[in-house]
């Protein structure tokens, strides 16, 4: 059964399992294991150089609103495919409770290649920044609509200053004002209504008008064939993360080949 405001109750459900960790083991103590410092220039230079088009793939063994999305999930497997399909980067799920996800996916994925990486989580602390760092992302999701002004601001800030880039995500022209007034240069714009989870592509055509020149603007949801990428480069997208349309087939790679060859060849 999906709850009346899931992002409200992810938010909540994350705060409370972050602290568990962290009076585990603390910030200062977590940091001491940092060994390799996050290359977020590169994440970003990713969406908007390289081959056309730039796609992030994703490894997410679960979600909210499809259930089990891979039975054999094998992240490092999965980003290894996805690295020889060309991806630009790589977004792996670690939340646990509502994705399955785990810090130990972003080490896996981290090991097995050199691409780019994005941590996708629920960010709602500085703890989980350095946990990004340690466990090797180059990038970390700042979920507009679960932060408040302020709490933005700083994790954005806190971010850089980690070495890690931070991928904005908003749902409408307010979120994206609230983005770019914390400084994001990278907004990606969810089609999905994290609220709700219903897809509304409409979103994508709104909220790239409204984008300020210099913002690299990657879209989310709801990308399928090789005419959406086309169409949506068209309005103004740097880069694409797709998720579920990866997962669910049998060679995730493949599905990625295929996703970015020319729409006219696609014969979709």
């Amino acid at each position: 059964m999906i709850v009346a405001d899931l992002l409200e109750t992810i938010v909540a459900a994350t705060r409370t399992t972050v602290a568990v960790r962290e009076a585990r083991l603390s910030a200062d103590r977590l940091y001491e294991g940092l060994a390799r410092q996050p290359q977020g220039d590169a994440f970003a230079r990713a969406l908007t150089s390289g081959p056309a088009p730039r796609i992030i793939a994703e490894c997410k063994r679960r979600s909210p609103s499809r259930g089990v999305l891979r039975q054999n999930y094998d992240p490092a497997a999965h980003a290894t495919s996805y690295a020889r399909s060309g991806a630009a980067a790589i977004s792996v799920l670690t939340e646990p409770t509502f994705f399955d996800g785990s810090l130990d996916h972003l080490a896996a994925v981290r090991a097995a290649v050199d691409l780019p990486i994005l941590r996708k989580d629920f960010i709602v602390t500085d703890y989980q920044l350095i946990e990004a760092a340690v466990h090797g992302a180059d990038a970390v999701l700042l979920i507009a609509g679960g932060l408040d002004d302020a709490s933005l601001a700083r994790l954005f800030e806190k971010a850089a200053q980690l070495g890690l880039a931070a991928l904005v995500e908003v749902h409408d022209a307010a979120e994206l004002k609230r983005a770019v007034n914390a400084g994001a240069t990278i907004v990606g714009v969810n089609s999905r209504n994290l609220r709700t989870l219903s897809v509304d592509l409409t979103v994508l055509e709104n909220v790239v008008a409204a984008m300020p020149s210099g913002v690299t603007a990657v879209a989310e949801s709801g990308i399928r064939h090789p005419e959406d990428i086309h169409r949506l480069t068209g309005l103004g997208y740097h880069a694409f993360l797709v998720g579920e349309r990866l997962i669910v087939e049998p060679d995730p790679g493949a599905a990625l080949l295929a996703l970015r060859r020319p729409a006219r060849e696609s014969g979709v």
